[in-house]
């Protein structure tokens, strides 16, 4: 019987050294799922890593797009003010010729009905470049500017300073801030 005991404890210190292995030592199945949850955290992590990349490439591209967008606007802007510009400049002619025929009314009451005629002309010509956006320059009395002025002539004057307009003689306009045409001026000297 004591050897029957021996043998019973012999087994159970067996099982029980059996059992420890088993669990100190992962079977061939866990360690195929331990690799393969190894590898999809590695995928997981260069997915993520390659995701938010795309994210910040996407969103450079959309802030390029709408700045793009925006150049595309002031250029197309800026293109439809030239043509404007180069189409109104012909009819700039056409109104200096109107102001100077103004300039050199009659003095008797035989053309005033001509005379408001021609001024009704010019005001509908003027408001019809004022809706085009374009704008007569106001520079009598000011100081001379070559980016808005075209002098023709410099004149002694006792009542101006040196470098002041002392009369216009063809007038200037703006289309927006772009000076469609200099003014024509006499300045002091």
């Amino acid at each position: 019987m004591t050897e029957e005991i021996k043998g019973n404890v012999e087994q159970g210190q067996e099982v029980e050294d059996q059992e420890i292995e088993q669990i100190e030592e992962p079977t061939a199945s866990e360690n195929i799922e331990l690799d393969e949850i190894e590898i999809l955290r590695n995928e997981f992590d260069t997915l993520q890593q390659q995701s938010a990349e795309y994210l910040d490439g996407w969103q450079r591209e959309r802030a390029e797009f709408a700045n793009y967008k925006k150049r595309m606007e002031r250029e197309r802007q800026r293109l439809q003010h030239n043509i404007a510009g180069n189409i109104i400049r012909k009819y700039l002619e056409i109104l200096d010729d109107l102001e100077r025929v103004l300039q050199n009314q009659p003095a008797d009451n035989d053309g005033a009905s001509w005379v408001e005629g021609i001024e009704l002309i010019n005001r509908k010509f003027l408001s019809a470049l004022e809706a085009e956006g374009v704008v007569p320059m106001e520079v009598a009395g000011q100081q001379f500017d070559p980016n808005l002025h075209e002098a023709i002539s410099q004149e002694p004057s006792e009542d101006l300073e040196s470098g002041q307009i002392i009369d216009v003689v063809r007038n200037g306009y703006l289309i927006g801030e772009r000076v469609l045409r200099p003014a024509t001026v006499r300045v002091a000297q």
